[in-house]
């Protein structure tokens, strides 16, 4: 087996048989077990309450229920989606052959609907399917709730809950499953390194984002009026429980209580401090001030960059993912937003479109031996254009599928509340509720 067949989030896969049923010989390890528990209970932390609340802060005060509200419910809706179809649709391999592209290296199968296959001793390697079906549940919460920070302020409630289901449906699983799926998985075959979701959830949420805020159009009086954040002490109490739950999501990706967790989360921790100081004094000598909204983003961008490299990259790698997406992901989400004109209220695209990018690309380099990495990419030239096709691939995907579900939703029922409701506010329009009741 070569290092990518046993790390990664879809590292398992090469030894299951259709439908997730696994090897005989899979016993239960008590360690591993435990780490992926907590890891699980990480990754959850950083939808609710850390993206929660790092989106609610920096909206104005009349909307910052309205954000935590699309969270929450997302987490909700997404738990249930997983275990009726979702799980079956990212894993199930039925069908499936490395080198041959069928319907199934698009979509997985419908062998496992409502966990059906799924009982107690049920093992994924060395620790309980259970828990793996439930740490992957946890991506599936995070990816469209990311993409809540590009529209928000603006979508009905209603559309945005619909628009969802559908995107998970349609977007979410086929790329996880083109990535993730094992052998015969599209992107998965092509050899796309994505060790715990740059593609999958980075990418994919940053271009759904774009596309639905430009098929929204801007909010009211946007760019003139001011809209400045109402309490980033918000955002930089949600950006630090991202920076601590992102150790589940990337360490946690390992699958397993060991060395590749370890390197994970180191490499994590060095890619995040250097996009945070990046990001900062590119904002001081632009600006003429760093500022706290700033450094958070910086954190969340250095975050993004490592999650495809977590698995590969050694400490050299990680402190130059880091510096680069920093300092890329600033100036796209200040100067190239504001040249384009786009209303990407929180930055997704900025941030965790671009951020993904930059670290999937930079993993073809990164994960050579070479350049201090732990893969096994020897020709980096041919990794740079495998990652290169992987990011293209989902680029055109996402966008395309996205702009459909959205143009077909807004003839359907509309998504965007009406004027009057988005001058009062959609905590009080679209919830009868306030966020600071005097």
């Amino acid at each position: 087996m070569t290092l990518r067949k046993i790390a990664g989030l879809g590292a398992l896969l090469s030894l299951v048989l259709p439908g997730i049923a696994l090897a005989d010989e899979a016993v239960l390890n008590s360690g591993d077990t435990a780490w992926m528990l907590t890891a699980t209970a990480l990754v959850l932390f950083m939808t609710i309450p850390g993206l929660a609340l790092f989106y609610a802060g920096m909206v104005r005060s009349k909307n910052v229920l309205s954000v935590m509200m699309q969270c929450f419910a997302i987490t909700g809706v997404m738990s249930i989606l997983w275990v009726v179809y979702g799980y079956s649709l990212t894993f199930d391999t039925t069908g499936m052959e490395a080198g041959v592209i069928n319907f199934n290296s698009f979509i997985g199968g419908l062998n496992n609907l409502f966990l059906v296959n799924l009982t107690k001793d049920s093992l994924i390697g060395a620790f309980p399917e259970s828990v793996f079906i439930t740490f992957q549940m946890t991506f599936a919460i995070i990816t469209p709730a990311l993409i809540v920070g590009a529209f928000a302020e603006r979508m009905k409630f209603s559309a945005m809950l619909i628009f969802m289901v559908i995107w998970f449906t349609l977007v979410y699983a086929p790329i996880a499953h083109m990535v993730w799926g094992g052998d015969g998985a599209l992107m998965w075959d092509w050899g796309v390194l994505d060790f715990a979701g740059g593609t999958v959830v980075h990418i994919n949420a940053g271009i759904a984002g774009l596309v639905a805020c430009i098929v929204l159009g801007k909010r009211k009086g946007y760019p003139t009026t001011a809209m400045a954040p109402h309490n980033l002490g918000y955002t930089l109490i949600g950006a630090a429980m991202l920076w601590v739950g992102w150790f589940g999501f990337n360490a946690g990706s390992a699958i397993a209580a060991d060395g590749t967790a370890g390197m994970a989360m180191l490499v994590t921790q060095i890619a995040t401090a250097a996009a945070a100081l990046s990001w900062m004094f590119a904002e001081w000598l632009t600006h003429g001030k760093p500022s706290a909204l700033g450094i958070a983003s910086g954190v969340v961008a250095g975050l993004v960059a490592i999650t495809p490299a977590a698995g590969t990259a050694g400490p050299v790698g990680a402190l130059v993912i880091g510096l680069a997406s920093g300092v890329i992901c600033f100036f796209c989400a200040t100067s190239l937003k504001r040249k384009l004109g786009y209303d990407d209220s929180l930055d997704v695209f900025g941030v965790h479109g671009i951020g993904g990018i930059v670290g999937a690309l930079l993993t073809g380099i990164f994960a050579a031996p070479a350049f201090g990495g732990f893969g096994e990419v020897e020709n980096v030239a041919l990794q740079l254009w495998i990652q290169f096709k992987g990011v293209a691939f989902t680029v055109v995907y996402t966008g395309i599928v996205t702009f459909v579900i959205l143009k077909v939703l807004d003839k359907v029922m509309g998504l965007r509340v009406s004027e009057e409701t988005e001058s009062v506010g959609l905590d009080l329009s679209e919830h009868n509720e306030r966020g600071y009741n005097l």
